[in-house]
């Protein structure tokens, strides 16, 4: 397994464990967990992402760190929008949308996530792609 695998599976167990608290590097943030269906496979795939709340909504970003590619749970939403998502003790099911035909609207979101953690700043800087911004809705 490699190690951004180990770590995702880590913060999964820390995160069901602690009733969606975290501590560490994560201590106070808000991180939900994903959970895709696999285009490929099928098969459930899980992710910790953060994200921010606007309006009933979740919103995350496919910024995977900055890198050159959209992470793989963004190629699972795009191929099967309806995930499943558990923030803090609630577990339920959702619908992704890609924020994608509005680009001053996913820069606006975007922005968003930014304003509370400015790491999402960095990420931009690391690459040429417009990084997805996705909502998740009930």
């Amino acid at each position: 397994m490699s190690e951004a695998l180990d770590w995702n599976k880590n913060i999964i167990k820390e995160f069901r464990e602690n009733d969606g608290k975290l501590g560490g590097m994560f201590e106070g943030g808000s991180l939900l967990l994903l959970t895709t269906t696999g285009a490929k496979s099928g098969e459930p795939r899980t992710s910790p992402l953060a994200y921010a709340q606007e309006d009933g909504k979740y919103v995350v970003a496919a910024s995977y760190a900055g890198a050159d590619k959209n992470p793989a749970w963004y190629h699972n939403i795009v191929a099967n929008p309806k995930v499943t998502i558990e923030v803090g003790t609630e577990k339920f099911e959702a619908t992704a949308t890609v924020v994608l035909e509005d680009r001053a609207e996913r820069d606006r979101l975007y922005a968003l996530l930014t304003s509370t953690m400015p790491g999402f700043a960095d990420y931009e800087k690391k690459t040429d792609r417009v990084i997805p911004v996705v909502t998740i809705s009930r």
